[in-house]
């Protein structure tokens, strides 16, 4: 099927809890994010609505061009560390991506970056032993462009967003001069995805099998709901203000993120100083308070908007101050680019 080149004006951010979509006003910076737009991913209707509402001029192949960036669920963004003396032997690569990672690498496809800079690791040079490796099953890269082009997407690249996220942090802070690490958190149902960042670059990344599913069965039993399901649809609502049990229901996350934090402050002797989450919907805005309680940090208050005039990009007056905060940072990481001064991280699938 020939599709037309069109300019890449439009972004797509999937991820589990929303889908957000932006129309800006040319394909590159210097440019204005005129609509940010959100839909539920689950309601393919509203989504395939959202999609022709969003373009001003109809697509003569039908479809709409856009950078795309997802969040699949078996994705893999990890700093690693190798033997270097030992990378130029055909099956190191897959031995140590099956030993720390616990994936098989002949499913995925995998990238291997330079942590710092973000940039294509130098297997040539091989000096240094920190690397990011990152990518998804393969078939999750099919099966995620054909549900794009189902939506009546098609996807002129596809990124990770949690790369272009922490990408974006990175240089988040640079502009920010923040000096500290910050922890950022992606908070989905089944998995909670830690990374501590800092202006130099990616310091650490774990995946926590601590999401919001577990935290449904502790506020059922608090509540004296009768069934999970019901304390499903009441957690996932905005009718209840669930501030007095948060403690309760992330002490088990809490651990977890507490054994993480303390090793690393151990090893390196730096401090967490700021914890950010990146994907929670605005429904769920009180877990990030009661996450930095219970650690005893602070919430990251981002300037989004200084931020992306700094790279370029000019949000329309009509975009709402809701869509503007850093729960839209992998939507806006895939719109900004980078200087090689700066140490970023990002990587196409």
């Amino acid at each position: 099927m020939f599709f037309s080149a069109k300019p890449k004006n439009f972004f797509i951010d999937f991820t589990e809890q929303v889908v957000l979509l932006a129309r800006t006003s040319k394909e590159s910076v210097p440019f204005v994010i005129e609509e940010i737009v959100e839909c539920v991913p689950s309601d393919s209707a509203a989504l395939t609505d959202v999609i022709k509402a969003i373009q001003t001029a109809k697509s003569p192949s039908g479809y709409m061009h856009a950078v795309c960036g997802i969040h699949a669920p078996r994705r893999v963004v990890r700093k690693i560390t190798l033997e270097t003396k030992r990378l130029k032997e055909p099956e190191y690569l897959n031995e140590v991506t099956a030993q720390q990672l616990r994936i098989d690498p002949e499913q995925y496809s995998l990238a291997i970056l330079n942590p710092l800079q973000g940039v294509d690791y130098d297997l040539s040079k091989a000096t240094q032993k920190d690397a990011i490796i990152c990518g998804l099953p393969i078939a999750d890269i099919n099966l995620s462009q054909d549900n794009l082009l189902a939506s009546g997407v098609y996807p002129e690249s596809m990124e990770l967003s949690s790369v272009a996220s922490v990408g974006a942090m990175i240089d988040y802070l640079n502009f920010s001069k923040i000096k500290t690490p910050v922890l950022m958190l992606e908070i989905e149902a089944e998995i909670t995805n830690s990374f501590i960042v800092t202006s130099a670059g990616l310091e650490a990344s774990r995946p926590i099998p601590q999401g919001l599913e577990a935290m449904i069965p502790v506020m059922k039993k608090e509540l004296g709901l009768k069934d999970e399901a019901s304390a499903r649809k009441l957690f996932l609502s905005n009718t209840f203000d669930f501030t007095g049990m948060g403690s309760v229901l992330i002490k088990k996350l809490i651990k977890e993120l507490q054994s993480s934090i303390g090793f690393y402050e151990v090893q390196t002797g730096q401090s967490i100083a700021q914890v950010a989450c990146t994907l929670l919907p605005s429904k769920l805005g009180w877990l990030e308070n009661a996450i930095a309680a219970d650690l005893g940090v602070a919430v990251l208050k981002a300037d989004i908007p200084a931020w992306l005039q700094s790279k370029q990009i000019t949000l329309a007056d009509s975009v709402p101050s809701g869509a503007q905060d850093i729960r839209r940072l992998g939507l806006f990481g895939l719109m900004v680019q980078y200087n090689n001064s700066h140490a970023i991280v990002s990587e196409k699938v």
